[in-house]
């Protein structure tokens, strides 16, 4: 759970106090690979601090098939805001790639923990950003780049993910098949 602490550490000041009370506040939980943190149609109800693991969150599309839109590693958030503040069911899957370990912020208990440390609101707010900044260079590359070019500027800036999940997964995120990644990884350009 330390983690947890020195990730909100780098963005707001912490009091020994506010330690202690961010902790009394979270739970811990071992997720087992392909376990689920949230099903479609569910409601969610907790943000989600990595901190050890990898995670996808995905969706059915109308031909049946995973599209995965967003993963999650090593200190980094994962939910579905929309339906854990709308209080709506989910359109989304939250499954862990392997096995992870996890902090859980409890929705009923998020906003009393930002009434007793008020800058908790300026780290979400300032995680969130971050997060809407890169999911607009995501659209703007879906738009902008070739398959190759996706291919190519993610595992320049992930290389980690390149060896951490399957090639399935990688192609579902980047938007195309298994079989034009095997393509573009076979030129070895």
């Amino acid at each position: 759970m330390q983690r947890l602490i020195a990730h909100i550490s780098k963005f707001i000041e912490l009091t020994e106090e506010d330690r202690e009370t961010i902790l009394s506040c979270i739970q811990y939980q071992e997720v087992k690979k392909k376990d689920y943190l949230l099903r479609q149609d569910a409601i969610c109800n907790a943000n989600y601090f990595i901190l050890k693991g990898c995670f996808r969150q995905y969706y059915i599309n109308e031909k049946g098939l995973e599209q995965i839109i967003h993963f999650g590693i090593d200190n980094w958030w994962i939910t579905d805001y929309d339906s854990l503040e709308r209080r709506t069911p989910s359109e989304y899957y939250i499954q862990a790639v392997e096995n992870s370990e996890i902090a859980v912020l409890d929705k009923r208990v998020k906003e009393e923990l930002f009434s007793k440390i008020p800058g908790l609101e300026r780290y979400f707010r300032l995680i969130l950003q971050r997060a809407y900044a890169a999911s607009m260079q995501r659209i703007k590359y879906i738009y902008e780049f070739t398959g190759e070019e996706r291919y190519y500027h993610f595992s320049n800036l992930f290389p980690e993910f390149i060896q951490r999940i399957p090639q399935y997964m990688l192609a579902s995120y980047l938007g195309f098949t298994p079989e034009f990644l095997s393509k573009i990884r076979s030129k070895k350009i």
